[in-house]
C-alpha cells in the first residue's frame, strides 16, 4: 500500500528523510513549516516537493483534506517543554500551532497514521495530556516512546519522545503498553565508533578557539574510537558547555597528560590555554553532525548558509534512524 504524508513542522527535512530510508511505498504530498531558512535547506535537498512557507494554524480542515494524506508526520517545537524554555507547556505560544492541530484532528478522518517527536520533558506536560486524549478520542491507539540513538547503533546521545498513532480498526502487531517504552524491539547491538564519519583535512576554522579553551575543562572529548558523542544543541559551538561534543586526533593518553600539564597552571590563564592547543580539539563539522543524525551521505547543505545558521537548524532537527525505525513498527 502506498501513503500520502504530510509533513508538518518540516525543517531541513528528517522526517522525509526517515521516510525514504524506511523503505516504505508512499510520498511527502506537502512540506510545511514557517523557518525560511530551514525551508531553503529543504528545497536544495528535495527540489520536488511541494514546500509550503506556512503558519499551520492557516492550514484549514478543508486544504488537508483536499491533499489526499493518510499520514502525518510532524515535530512541534519543543521549547515550551525545557529549562530554557521556562517550561511554559501550554502557556507558551509556541504551543499553538500544535493545540490548533489537536483540536482540529477529529474533522481529518482521512489521517489514519501519526508520528510526533518532541524533546524529552514532553511526556509530562499538560499538552501531551491534550494530545492523548484527543488520540482517544478520535479512536487512535498510540505508544509512546523515549528513545535515544544510541539504542539503534548510532554513537550520538539525544534522548527524545515519540508518540506513533494508528487508527484503532487498523490492525497493529505491535504489543501496545501503558507504560512508555525505551528501546525498540529488534536488537541493534552496541553503537558503531566515530571513525566512519570524521572528515579528513578539516580547516582550522573548526579549532576551539582561545577564548573557549580558556573553559576547557568542561568540554566532553571524543576520539576516532569512540562510541559515544553528546547531544548538540542549536547553541553548538557559540556555547561550550552541554551544547556538544569535540573532537581530537590525538590518543586518550595524550590528551590526560596536556590536561595534567594545563591544570599545573590557573585555569583560564594563557598558560592554560597553551597547554592544551597541541591536542587541536575542533568542533564536528556540520556533515560530521549530519551523519551522527543518521542524515544520508547524498543531504548536503546549501553554501549560502552560514555555519551559525547550520548548527540551528541541526540542533532543531531529528534523528533520522530513529524515526525511520519507528516508521517500519507504526506500518508494520
Amino acid at each position: 500500500m502506498s501513503h500520502n504524508i504530510l509533513e508538518l513542522y518540516s525543517g531541513i527535512g528528517g522526517m522525509h528523510c526517515a521516510w525514504k530510508e524506511s523503505g516504505l511505498q508512499g510520498e511527502i504530498a506537502a512540506a510545511v513549516d514557517i523557518n525560511t531558512v530551514a525551508n531553503e535547506v529543504y528545497k536544495h535537498n528535495f527540489p520536488e516537493t511541494n514546500l509550503m512557507n506556512r503558519n499551520i494554524q492557516k492550514l484549514s480542515v478543508k486544504e488537508i483534506k483536499k491533499m489526499n494524506i493518510d499520514t502525518i508526520l510532524m515535530s512541534p517545537p519543543c521549547q515550551p517543554f525545557t529549562r530554557n524554555g521556562k517550561y511554559l507547556d501550554d502557556n507558551d505560544p509556541r504551543t499553538n500551532s500544535f493545540l490548533y492541530l489537536i483540536g482540529i484532528l477529529e474533522q481529518l478522518d482521512n489521517i489514519d497514521y501519526i508520528l510526533m517527536e518532541n524533546v524529552k520533558g514532553f511526556e509530562s506536560s499538560t499538552v501531551r495530556n491534550l494530545f492523548i486524549d484527543k488520540l482517544k478520542e478520535c479512536n487512535f491507539i498510540y505508544q509512546e516512546f523515549l528513545l535515544c540513538p544510541s539504542t539503534v547503533g548510532v554513537p550520538n546521545s539525544r534522548l527524545r519522545y515519540y508518540c506513533t498513532a494508528r487508527r484503532k480498526d487498523l490492525t497493529w502487531p505491535l504489543k501496545r503498553r501503558d507504560d512508555i517504552i525505551t528501546c525498540l524491539p529488534k536488537d541493534f547491538g552496541v553503537p558503531e565508533t566515530l571513525e566512519s564519519i570524521i572528515e579528513d583535512d578539516v580547516p582550522d576554522k573548526f579549532l576551539v578557539p582561545d577564548k573557549k579553551l580558556k573553559c576547557a575543562n568542561v568540554l566532553d572529548i571524543c576520539y576516532r574510537h569512540s562510541k559515544r558523542s553528546c547531544c548538540f544543541t542549536k547553541a553548538y559551538t557559540h556555547y561550550i558547555e552541554g551544547t556538544g561534543s569535540v573532537f581530537t586526533d590525538k590518543t586518550p593518553e595524550m590528551v590526560q597528560k596536556c590536561y595534567e600539564k594545563a591544570n599545573l597552571s590557573e585555569v583560564g590563564s594563557d598558560a592554560f590555554v597553551e597547554s592544551l592547543k597541541e591536542l587541536k580539539l575542533r568542533f564536528f563539522t556540520p556533515k560530521e553532525v549530519l551523519m551522527l543524525m543518521s542524515f544520508p551521505k547524498s543531504y548536503s547543505l546549501p553554501t549560502n548558509i552560514s555555519m551559525k545558521q547550520c548548527y540551528r537548524l541541526l540542533g532543531n532537527s531529528v534523528n533520522v534512524k530513529v524515526i525511520s525505525e519507528l516508521l517500519k513498527l507504526l506500518f508494520e
